[in-house]
């Protein structure tokens, strides 16, 4: 790939820095060479991390200037990233050993020990609904790790995330799999698709709303906007009925018959809104409000109306 194209293009390549996370796009112009899957060293916000390239994009106008690649690498980056990883497992169990013999943190749960590639970074990931003082744990681990600490507090989404594991589906959490983010999650989301409200029905693994409730949400909002809501007076094909209930992944309503109080299920199609269209017609026998029931053309188009005015006009100069 010639600099002249990656100038009339302005690539950038999105890197992701764990197995599921978000990718951060960075600018590779001096790595014309670049490939997908490959691994590359970059500064960030926390420090010097190493990823991997999963896509090639354009940059957008206007947006701020991404950071460039710092290098490409190489083997002996793999290795040390490698060995460092094993050592996480050791490395979270004596916080927690030590952070016991401290006390004062039985109600915090130290979730994962995490190195960058080359050991200079170590963050220490935990989760907590009360305020312990961490620095005193902090000072003490600092003393004993060499790189550069850091305790992360983290939610319970971020938890389940790390701990992977089933849902209540039984299928892999989705967290784990594929959501790179979360995304904000309501009770109206869970009402909307008509699904119980009961906690074991809406609740996840990590004990909030689960993702999933957002999949489906907007189609259902779409379909329930074109059918009409509960109670509502229909015209259908069994004469007038009421809504008992709205099924919006069939795009029918059940309806209570007027006629005989039977139920029956009736497709959008031969549906009539009955106060929408009773409602009209009142409205086209009333007089005008501001003519009454005199001749009037307030319902007229532009056009029409400049027609008429030309012909009173006319009629009045003759």
């Amino acid at each position: 790939m010639s600099d002249v194209l990656l100038e009339q293009q302005r690539l950038v390549a999105g890197v992701r820095f764990h197995k599921v996370g978000k990718l951060y796009h960075f600018d590779f112009h001096d790595f014309p060479d670049l490939a997908l899957n490959d691994y590359v060293v970059v500064e960030t916000t926390r420090g010097r991390q190493m990823g991997q390239v999963l896509g090639l994009k354009p940059a957008d106008d206007g947006q701020r200037e991404h950071k460039s690649i710092l290098r490409m690498a190489t083997p002996r980056d793999l290795v040390l990233r490698q060995y460092w990883e094993e050592q996480q497992e050791e490395v979270i169990d004596a916080v927690r050993a030590r952070a016991k013999e401290m006390g004062g943190y039985h109600n915090v749960r130290f979730v994962a020990a995490v190195y960058n590639y080359d050991g200079s970074a170590l963050t220490i990931l935990y989760t907590t609904e009360d305020k312990p003082n961490m620095n005193r744990l902090w000072q003490d681990l600092n003393k004993r790790y060499p790189a550069q600490l850091e305790l992360r507090l983290i939610g319970p989404r971020d938890v389940a995330k790390l701990l992977g594991g089933f849902g209540a589906c039984g299928e892999l959490r989705c967290c784990s799999t594929f959501l790179t983010d979360f995304s904000p999650v309501s009770i109206k989301m869970a009402k909307a698709q008509g699904i119980s409200l009961s906690p074991a029905e809406i609740t996840g693994m990590c004990g909030r709303l689960r993702c999933c409730l957002v999949y489906e949400y907007e189609q259902y909002v779409e379909a329930r906007s074109k059918l009409p809501k509960r109670n509502k007076r229909v015209g259908t094909p069994f004469g007038e009925a009421k809504v008992l209930d709205v099924l919006p992944l069939q795009d029918a309503v059940v309806v209570l018959s007027a006629a005989d109080n039977t139920r029956h299920t009736v497709q959008r199609a031969d549906l009539l809104p009955l106060d929408e269209l009773e409602a009209l017609a009142k409205k086209a026998k009333e007089p005008c409000t501001k003519h009454g029931d005199g001749p009037c053309e307030c319902g007229a188009k532009p056009g029409k109306q400049a027609a008429g005015a030309e012909e009173a006009a006319e009629a009045s100069d003759e």
